[in-house]
């Protein structure tokens, strides 16, 4: 009789069951298992999706002066326009991370994408450098869920071991973006105005929003709750949060959390300054580049924008070195700490993240010294253009992984926190970077400026090498649960 029972209610326990977890690792919900040409066209379009928001922070560094003269204001003044944008690009997890907890990652794509591209028009139409400031910041607090929603969702269709492949080519958009923006800007700005600067970015965004409308939603709690109401069954969220309940929840995961962590975690904290330096790096470069290359070379505002190509080839290089890293000493490495471990469920250390990392540190700064004293008119152009690309390339490969390590050792439960840390860093740096990087390159020269932040780069070097030494140590005394 009770077998019988037991039998009668095989079904509906299975019901429930599917839509608290997935079914088995063949579900055919788990984005995980969804064909690979939806897979790949779905990275394909978040990633050209935060691609544009990056874009648009840079597009506009080639019409700082035009703005300038337009509206009578400093140059100072002018670039506000671009620092401001990279601010509201660290407070974009607090539109996006609500929404995408509540709603599913496509929900955030959907409706953020339009409010950034609102208030990019905004700025195109502005009559006052203030309202251009303004459009300008919002329309980076809103382009900042595109990025942390891209790699949220990759992560979503990649399993770990697989991850450092396939964000190997996210991390390098968002660079990407950055400095192939003042190319474009510049050619921009040379034959139209400012404003199109707007024009172009607003039609960047009409373009790679479309594709978007066609993707899946890929967050496994929306997922089984959807599969829930169609099965008529209770799904994952049977804890309805008050408002207030909800305010406090976001509060804490995406502003106090992120802070505590910074200002405690020795791990959080050195990440964070490191990856936020190396963004205001690139943004050194996005905003002293150009005056590098015209009072060195006599480049005019052609070869002024065309000197972003070795940025470009850096960035676009990049995922080579890191997908070689990955295949030839982290994927042997992890299968050989699996056969040892077998207790870790397919688990390592997150020590192991830092391969890229130490092997590129220190190249950094020697590829800074050498374009430093080798940027001379009578060494050719070609010269530092090459170390520079080489520069930006291994900042790439340390920051993102660096970025893995962190997200790896405090895990699911904690690492969205110590990610929303490294993006409020690393934009409130890339903020701050344009404000005096033009003004340093100007007072001290090409030699003396780069120097100064190679030296900056030498002193943290050692970083990936200290976390490889004394990580275990740092995650087994944190304040913070790492495990999986």
């Amino acid at each position: 009789m009770v077998k019988e029972q037991h039998q009668g209610d095989a079904p509906a326990v299975h019901r429930v069951a599917t839509a608290i977890v997935w079914d088995g690792p063949d579900d055919v919900d788990n984005p995980r298992n969804f064909s690979l040409q939806r897979r790949v066209s779905s990275t394909i379009a978040v990633t050209f999706l935060a691609f544009v928001s990056t874009l648009a922070a840079s597009i506009y560094s080639p019409a700082h002066e035009d703005v300038s003269n337009q509206f009578r204001v400093s140059d100072e003044v002018a670039i506000l326009p671009l620092s401001l944008y990279n601010f509201g690009l660290a407070f974009g997890p607090l539109a996006g991370s609500p929404l995408s907890e509540t709603f599913g990652r496509k929900v955030v794509f959907l409706t953020t994408t339009p409010l950034f591209a609102l208030f990019i028009l905004g700025a195109g139409l502005s009559r006052s450098a203030a309202s251009l400031i303004i459009c300008r910041f919002f329309a980076g607090v809103f382009a900042s869920p595109a990025i942390s929603n891209a790699s949220a969702t990759i992560i979503d269709y990649t399993a770990g071991r697989y991850r450092a492949v396939s964000l190997a080519f996210y991390y390098s958009i968002p660079f990407f973006g950055a400095v192939f923006g003042p190319l474009l800007g510049g050619f921009i700005v040379e034959r139209k105005s400012w404003r199109w600067t707007q024009w172009v970015t607003l039609f960047f965004i009409v373009t790679f929003y479309i594709p978007i409308l066609f993707t899946k939603e890929t967050y496994k709690k929306t997922i089984l709750q959807r599969r829930a109401k169609r099965l008529n069954v209770q799904g994952p969220q049977e804890h309805k949060r008050s408002v207030v309940a909800s305010a406090k929840h976001f509060l804490t995961v995406l502003v106090v959390r992120p802070v505590h962590m910074i200002l405690t975690e020795p791990i959080v904290t050195l990440v964070c300054l490191y990856n936020g330096f190396l963004f205001g790096l690139m943004y050194t470069f996005v905003v002293a580049s150009p005056w590098i290359f015209q009072h060195y070379y006599g480049f005019d505002l052609t070869g002024q924008s065309l000197s972003f190509l070795g940025l470009m080839a850096g960035t676009a290089f990049a995922p080579g070195p890191l997908i070689l890293i990955d295949t030839y000493i982290y994927q042997p490495r992890l299968k050989q700490y699996q056969t040892e471990h077998p207790e870790a469920d397919g688990r390592s250390p997150p020590e192991y993240r830092l391969y890229p990392s130490m092997i590129s540190s220190f190249m950094l700064p020697a590829c800074l010294f050498i374009f430093a004293w080798a940027t001379r008119p009578n060494i050719h152009w070609i010269v530092p253009i090459l170390f520079q690309g080489l520069a930006i390339m291994t900042t790439v490969m340390t920051y993102s992984s660096a970025n893995l390590f962190m997200v790896d050792a405090y895990g699911p439960l904690y690492g969205a926190s110590a990610a929303g840390a490294a993006m409020l860093s690393r934009y409130g740096l890339s903020a701050a970077f344009p404000l005096f990087a033009l003004q340093l390159y100007k007072t001290l020269g090409v030699g003396w400026a780069t120097t100064f932040l190679a030296f900056c780069t030498l002193a943290m070097a050692p970083i990936p090498w200290l976390f490889w030494r004394y990580g275990p140590l740092l995650r087994a005394r944190t304040k913070y649960e790492t495990a999986a």
